[in-house]
């Protein structure tokens, strides 16, 4: 079964296309021998990525520099997108920025920009996208979001809120657009090694004390992320709509176990066993 995914000549929008999680999600798909359309803001980036794609895996690419946070740039990518392929399958949200700062000191520029780019920049591109996949009466759409939107991140300015908000966002659109043959899912990845994120690991002693943390006891990385993108893409989770499905090898089942106990929580439970 080499298309259990059925994701061959599917139309996949990508967003935040030529960053570390988007090349990885574009690559993947077009593995699959999906057609893709890549939508991000650097532009020899992207041109770049589309070129390695179509001599690697053959398939058709359409690389637009769009913002995703500009309604003009991403109704032309809307139209650009239909004149090339005449449909959308699915879209996946991935362009997000991260600006480290306590909230004390937190500009309302970088406020701004954060909710720009995190929340309205995945409104714009879902309600556009979106109003097709309703024409079509089906469509897809799998938004990268974080455990982060669900526990605090602190002094990372916006960047929870704005990932809590779009947790809300798809199930308002799962709720709103279910009857049209649309779902809406979030990949909620942590402890995972992305581009934004490979500075905490230079340290292996970082790694080494957050796998401890993790049930799996490992970091995950962008396959484990892209893997998850391509299931909720697919119509395998045809009856998966509006859920959040967190990618953090066991991270958030492990709050007791950080709980100390003395000698280490398995010691004291062997010592203690009543035999």
């Amino acid at each position: 079964m080499s298309d259990w995914l059925g994701l061959q000549d599917k139309v996949v929008v990508i967003t935040g296309a030529a960053g570390g999680m988007g090349t990885k999600f574009s690559q993947d798909f077009a593995m699959q021998g999906a057609k893709l359309v890549l939508l991000d803001i650097a532009r020899t980036k992207l041109q770049t990525l589309a070129k390695q794609i179509k001599a690697q895996y053959g398939t058709s690419v359409l690389p637009l520099v769009c913002n995703s946070t500009d309604e003009k740039a991403v109704d032309r990518a809307v139209e650009q997108t239909l004149v090339q392929f005449g449909h959308v399958d699915i879209l996946a949200n991935t362009a997000a920025i991260l600006r480290f700062s306590p909230l004390e000191d937190l500009s309302l520029a970088e406020w701004q920009q954060q909710l720009n780019v995190n929340l309205t920049g995945y409104f714009l591109t879902s309600q556009r996208f979106g109003r097709q996949m309703i024409k079509q009466r089906q469509g897809t759409m799998v938004h990268i979001s974080t455990v982060a939107s669900q526990f605090p991140e602190t002094y990372s300015g916006a960047y929870s809120t704005t990932k809590a908000g779009v947790n809300l966002l798809s199930k308002q659109m799962a709720a709103e657009w279910g009857q049209f043959g649309i779902r809406s899912n979030c990949v909620l990845p942590a402890l995972v090694k992305t581009p934004l994120s490979a500075d905490f690991y230079k340290d292996p002693e970082v790694e080494k004390g957050r796998s401890r943390l993790v049930a799996s006891k490992r970091i995950g990385n962008l396959t484990d992320i892209s893997n998850t993108v391509l299931f909720l893409a697919s119509a395998r989770s045809a009856y998966t709509n509006g859920e959040e499905v967190p990618v953090d090898g066991g991270l958030s089942i492990m709050m007791q176990d950080m709980i100390p106990k003395p000698g280490g929580r398995r010691q004291y439970a062997l010592k203690h066993h009543q035999k």
